[in-house]
């Protein structure tokens, strides 16, 4: 997929998620809050199957068709933040939708790991 088509793949979801919000906070919708993040959910689909398809022809050649110096353990890296994401979403949405009493802490723990993670990342980055 070239790069342009991500981008406007990334940017037409985001919109169509950030639509959706503003209706649903306006209250001129009643839908679920899980179909309110259904564009996000197509997304991190999308970019776990991408992933996972590179990460197979990275195991199947022994290298990156791209000729990127991105190893399997940052790929594996790329996933775990995909799956992170979704479970706070899924979680969000828990909240949002049926258990208002449940801790916003539970909530927030996915998202804080997810920080967490790409902070050390971004700094072991800055460092080599």
């Amino acid at each position: 997929m070239a790069v342009i088509h991500r981008a406007l793949f990334t940017w037409f979801t985001t919109l169509d998620f950030l639509i959706f919000l503003v209706l649903k906070l306006d209250q001129k919708i009643s839908w679920n809050w899980f179909l309110i993040f259904i564009p996000l959910w197509v997304f991190d689909a999308v970019v776990m199957v991408y992933l996972s398809v590179n990460m197979i022809i990275h195991c199947k050649n022994g290298y990156d068709r791209n000729h990127s110096d991105l190893s399997l353990r940052r790929k594996s890296w790329f996933l775990a933040c995909a799956f992170l994401k979704m479970l706070f979403q899924v979680l969000l949405c828990l909240k949002l939708q049926y258990m208002q009493y449940m801790s916003m802490y539970f909530v927030m723990i996915p998202f804080w790991v997810l920080t967490l993670g790409t902070s050390v990342d971004l700094f072991t980055g800055l460092v080599k």
